[in-house]
């Protein structure tokens, strides 16, 4: 197990240096530059003026001689500088990575807590009207892109009903420490944790499905059945044992998501954590922290997979990693 941990990581090595070439050659690529955006809005700064502070910047080095100069500094530690926000990328994610990451873990339960037992009800009645009412559910939300979803959520809860903020992770005026400043942060987490969620819940839905109907016709359900096992115990002992393998593997790219963000709903509810931040710097040019989450996002697929080859060695005793 250990020499398969340790080989693993020795060619994450590898694979984490093509990717942040790759990653800043693209976000060299891209037209204009960071200070682009700060000439746009403001037209006092002069041509002479903005080709001094390129140069002070080095942005008129080669990609390559900037990628070595960023990879030299990766190497001791230092993700960069942003030019946008002015300050190292570093304290620029601690300041919003466990605004992400709290929303990452409310998703990723809420989703579980929907999908599995939504995913038994339609694997125990399969072909009856609870699994075609299940079934249809998954498809709808599979084919509803999440923008689209998260959009009709906000519009119809925080805009018509307005139960719930629209945007934000906390009132302004709540006081941090106080009971208000919690409640306000839980209000505030729930229309993208839905929006998340009831999307999420397709993939393990029909995962589950699939398991418990394949299993009912298995050998050593058939030979359960021939005793007089109890229906129940048939399911909680044997079907739904076997059935929680692939689910238990799945959990390992799931967490993969705690790192890398929910790009999308953090945009749409402006919600200020690494996804928010990541298209900001975007549409800023700030190609330090791109590259930056990028390379964090990257490293948490790799290490996302690992997980996931582990788990599933330990929750089914046939598979070895050596």
């Amino acid at each position: 197990m250990w020499k398969f941990i340790l080989r693993r990581i020795l060619i994450m090595i590898p694979q984490l240096v093509l990717l942040s070439a790759l990653a800043f050659a693209l976000a060299k690529a891209m037209p204009g530059d960071v200070l682009s955006e700060q000439i746009d809005m403001n037209p006092d700064i002069t041509a002479e003026h903005a080709a001094e502070l390129r140069e002070k910047m080095g942005l008129n080095d080669s990609w390559y001689v900037q990628y070595a100069n960023w990879a030299k500094g990766l190497a001791q530690g230092d993700f960069g500088y942003s030019f946008k926000y002015k300050m190292p990328i570093e304290d620029l994610f601690a300041e919003r990575v466990d605004k992400t990451l709290l929303l990452s873990i409310c998703i990723l339960i809420t989703t579980y807590i929907l999908a599995i037992p939504l995913g038994i009800v339609s694997g125990r009645w399969h072909e009856k009207w609870p699994d075609r009412i299940i079934t249809g559910y998954s498809y709808l939300a599979f084919a509803t892109p999440t923008f689209i979803f998260a959009l009709i959520v906000l519009f119809v809860f925080g805009f018509i009903l307005n139960w719930f903020p629209t945007g934000g992770s906390v009132d302004i005026y709540a006081e941090a420490g106080t009971l208000e400043y919690y409640i306000s942060k839980a209000k505030h987490l729930v229309l993208p944790t839905l929006s998340g969620a009831l999307i999420a819940t397709t993939a393990t839905i029909q995962y589950l499905r699939s398991e418990i109907v394949d299993s009912k016709i298995k050998d050593f359900v058939r030979t359960a059945r021939a005793k007089g096992v109890p229906e129940s115990k048939i399911y909680s002992r044997h079907i739904l044992r076997n059935s929680f393998i692939p689910i238990a593997a799945f959990l390992g790219y799931e967490i993969t998501g705690l790192i890398g963000g929910q790009i999308i709903l953090e945009r749409i509810y402006s919600y200020p954590g690494l996804g928010d931040l990541f298209i900001n710097s975007i549409m800023s040019r700030d190609y330090p922290v791109m590259v930056a989450f990028i390379m964090v996002g990257g490293l948490a697929s790799l290490f996302g997979t690992l997980l996931s080859d582990i788990i599933l060695s330990t929750v089914d005793p046939r598979i070895r990693i050596q």
